[in-house]
């Protein structure tokens, strides 16, 4: 019969943050899972094991903090309250000294409470073994002391465990089977089972530490202090201060060499910015007035003058931090199936391991020492811990080396489910190319080149369309007068118009020209001729006379080539989904190496394709900016965004690439099917050495110490494994 589920809060419960020493495993953070759920008053519990955070809302009316932090203490966690905004301050702390609720940080193993236990079981053992050599007779009372002193913290969490509704956990299992060892006469294999037991737990939480290192190293990239200039024209001076200090508004100076200390917009210097840090561009970026930076990124030669336009606790890595840390508590399809397989496979392996004790001796004629010893082997060989490490171990790995890498993924459902991809979807403008037009070709019908150019620029003068702004970017760079105008209009997808010199001209798009006016055979051959080479033609008509056509071309980003390999080395198929005219889209296609074009397609119709690509019965993954793509990246099975760490880019989609590079998409695909085969390979070792030992201990091959490897060997196999993708390249 299922336990009743307790009532939610009410909606005011506030919101707790936990760090909770001890929660190093999967298996560790369903059970405070499970705890949290059975307190009444609590509810929405997110455990990390991989940042040791808890969150969850209380009503504290219903059942005090106090009461809940005596329960997760029954259990063996000591939890640690946060306050808001610890993570900035953490951050931007000075020689923070090390945290005593990072167990495995800032402090060498043998100084943790893990440790001191392993040394303390060791050492027990030990001298009980040199005990036999000088006393044969009463060594078998050291090895007894040594199993109950290093079995004694585990039978105290079992117990909380029975108390608090949670009877089959590995360290009931373990404690059974080492009383039961030493009640039939077996201490010595007990207490190499408690020490075996007790090495397997630092493990996993030494490698539980390297994955919070990673995310660690993050929050150290914003420096702790920023120059902030004060007071104005000529008595302005700089003064240091805490980078956490910096609030919106406020002018930073970066000097070269330095780390920028807030997110910001230059509003003078030029200098190249190296945004690897925060992004994973491995090319350091030019930037100017106008320009976005990132906290963390380095400075490498002029001097900037910055305005802070984000509060340190929202900057960029404080964001990029919260999203691994939601990642990391979001489980795979995998891991809540092993999850909801774990709560009946230990119970079942308790229930077969006592037949096996009871069966043989009382019908089969067997000898009670005989299979009670191996129904004991039973219950080690049948501990859950391996199994439902090997898929968060490894999801919680690659989140973390992809992050590292500007590649941010939210959660496991999302890499598997990249794993699975077979179809990727890419916008064109500014995702497959650069996202800056340039005017490339000039064909004055009326006057000269010059000319049409002022006057096409003058329509389009304080438009913010990238079309535009490059027609009068090239109007004043090659000196064109540009003569007054007014009464500017847009016409919708379509164009421009505005009055000039007493004429109402227009710029618009071919089609739209054709609308207005029949174009003579020799003009549309010109525009077609530009079309197929990969451009994008406007024409300025003075209705219904077209007076000149101006070319422009999106050039692809230097990786998008190569990425497309990639992807199609991987067996993936590629598609653009673009507005653009299908000429110029087929000409990007080819150049790129892109399988399909569907082009012509305005932003609202980009999901209805994608979704007739997922009726082919594949996987989609849509790749777009975050803002015009948004219903398309919605639809799709994965919605992957471009962009240098916006909040579109962080907030929107399903991942994200930081840097502005289309080859991010190819190692996404790439970092997740690793991934997914790094977790079968984990659930074999787990899987697979229990059935080894299980076959080996009925047939009296392996004994207790052994059986304890089953699942120690496993855990410590599994991790290894699991890590091994933190080396991601």
């Amino acid at each position: 019969m299922s336990r009743p589920t307790p009532a939610p809060p009410a909606p005011s419960a506030p919101e707790l943050c936990y760090r909770v020493e001890g929660m190093d495993c999967a298996d560790c953070a369903n059970k405070i899972e499970a705890l949290v759920r059975k307190t009444p008053g609590a509810s929405n519990p997110r455990a990390v094991f991989a940042t040791q955070l808890l969150r969850l809302n209380l009503d504290e009316s219903v059942t005090p903090r106090r009461r809940l932090e005596a329960d997760l203490r029954a259990l063996g966690y000591e939890p640690t309250l946060r306050s808001a905004g610890a993570e900035a301050r953490e951050a931007h702390a000075p020689e923070a000294p090390p945290d005593p609720a990072h167990p495995h940080e800032g402090r060498p193993w043998h100084a943790t409470r893990q440790g001191r236990g392993v040394l303390l079981s060791g050492a027990l053992l030990a001298a009980a073994f040199a005990f036999g050599f000088l006393e044969p007779r009463l060594a078998q009372w050291g090895y007894v002391a040594a199993t109950l002193v290093g079995v004694w913290p585990l039978a105290r969490k079992a117990w909380a465990g029975v108390r608090l509704g949670n009877p089959f956990g590995i360290n009931t299992l373990v404690t059974i089977a080492a009383i039961g060892a030493v009640v039939i006469g077996e201490a010595p294999e007990a207490a190499v089972v408690v020490f075996l037991f007790a090495v397997g737990e630092l493990l996993e939480g030494i490698a539980a530490g390297r994955a919070r290192a990673g995310i660690k190293a993050l929050a150290a990239l914003a420096p702790k202090t920023a120059f902030l200039l004060e007071g104005e024209g000529e008595d302005i001076r700089t003064r240091e201060v805490p980078a956490s200090s910096l609030r919106v508004g406020q002018v930073v100076q970066v000097r070269p060499g330095g780390r920028v200390p807030a997110d910001g917009t230059i509003l003078s210097g030029f200098s190249a910015l190296d945004d690897s840090p925060v992004t994973g561009e491995s090319v350091p970026v030019s930037k100017g007035p106008g320009d976005r930076v990132f906290a963390g990124s380095i400075n490498t030669d002029g001097v900037l003058t910055v305005r802070v336009d984000k509060d340190p606790s929202d900057n960029t890595i404080a964001r990029i931090i919260h999203l691994v840390e939601e990642a990391q508590g979001s489980k795979a399809p995998t891991a809540r199936f092993i999850d909801r397989f774990s709560r009946y496979y230990t119970p079942g392996v308790l229930a077969i391991a006592t037949l096996i004790a009871v069966v043989p001796p009382l019908f089969l004629g067997g000898a009670w020492h005989e299979w009670l010893y191996k129904a004991l082997a039973l219950l080690l060989i049948g501990c859950p811990c391996a199994l439902v490490l090997s898929v968060p171990a490894a999801i919680t790995s690659a989140i973390s080396a992809g992050a590292r890498r500007g590649l941010l993924i939210k959660g496991g459902a999302v890499l598997e489910t990249l794993a699975r991809v077979r179809t990727v979807a890419f916008d064109k403008t500014g995702t497959l190319t650069e996202g800056r037009p340039r005017v490339t070709d000039v064909v004055a019908l009326e006057g000269s080149e010059a000319e049409l150019l002022g006057l096409a620029a003058a329509v389009e003068q304080g438009s913010s369309h990238p079309l535009a702004k490059a027609i009068v970017e090239k109007a004043d760079e090659v000196g064109a007068t540009l003569p007054p105008s007014s009464d500017q209009q847009a016409v919708q997808g379509k164009g421009a118009q505005a009055m000039v010199q007493g004429r109402t001209l227009v710029v618009g798009s071919p089609r739209y020209a054709a609308e207005l006016a029949p174009l003579a055979a020799e003009v549309a051959g010109q525009i077609e001729a530009m079309e197929l080479q990969g451009k994008t033609v406007v024409v300025l008509l003075n209705p219904p006379t077209p007076l000149g056509l101006i070319a422009l071309r999106d050039e692809p980003r230097p990786d998008a080539r190569k990425a497309v390999q990639a992807l199609h080395r991987m067996g993936i198929q590629t598609v653009m989904l673009t507005g653009d005219n299908r000429r110029t889209a087929e000409a990007v296609a080819r150049q790129l190496g892109i399988d399909t074009v569907i082009a012509e397609v305005l932003p609202e119709d980009k999901a209805a394709k994608v979704k007739e690509l997922q009726a082919q019965g594949r996987k989609v993954a849509m790749v777009g900016d975050g803002i015009n793509d948004a219903p398309a990246l919605a639809r799709a099975d994965v919605g992957i965004a471009m962009g240098g760490g916006t909040d579109v880019a962080l907030e929107t989609a399903d991942a994200a690439v930081l840097r502005g590079s289309v080859r991010g998409v190819a190692e996404l695909v790439r970092l997740s099917r690793d991934t997914m085969r790094v977790v079968a390979q984990n659930i074999a070792f787990a899987l697979g050495l229990k059935a080894v030992f299980l076959a080996t201990t009925l047939l009296g091959i392996t004994g207790l110490w052994p059986a304890i490897l089953a699942d120690t060997g496993a855990t410590a196999l599994v991790t290894l494994n699991s890590l091994r993708l933190l080396r991601f390249r």
